[in-house]
């Protein structure tokens, strides 16, 4: 049986303008539980800030997390896929390209989700430690 990214994406990624300080970035995702914020202009895919790109791309910079913008840290040259392609189309581009996420986009470039990798491992390697680990809830 085929399965879409749709089946396993998460729906309604948090988005950020591009000029979005660092610091707000991350208070988002503190509060928020999440690793990834989607960066829009215009209702249109941008770039994407993931935890690690906060922490490497701007504080080990030394730059002031309320001054930096997402714009400054954000990764820009994406690969995306559509909600409606295959999941081993969106496993393939995450080997390819060596991501853990990958932004899900409607025909028109506006995004609607996010696959990573730990939704993959839940999904197709439920008994695997990696499926273990991505299904059990953060210790805080």
């Amino acid at each position: 049986m085929t399965q879409h990214v749709r089946d396993v994406m998460t729906t309604h990624p948090m988005t950020v303008e591009p000029q979005a300080s660092v610091q707000a970035v991350a208070r988002m995702m503190r509060d928020e539980d999440i690793g990834a914020v989607l960066v829009t202009e215009g209702g249109r895919l941008r770039g994407l800030v993931s935890d690690r790109d906060l922490v490497v791309r701007a504080v080990a910079e030394g730059g002031d997390p309320d001054r930096t913008t997402v714009a400054q840290a954000c990764s820009e040259d994406l690969v995306t896929v559509g909600p409606d392609d295959d999941l081993i189309l969106a496993v393939q581009v995450m080997r390819e390209h060596s991501v853990r996420r990958v932004p899900v986009v409607d025909r028109e470039s506006h995004p609607v989700g996010i696959v990573a990798l730990a939704d993959l491992a839940m999904e197709r390697d439920t008994g695997s430690a990696l499926g273990d680990i991505s299904a059990a809830r953060p210790n805080q």
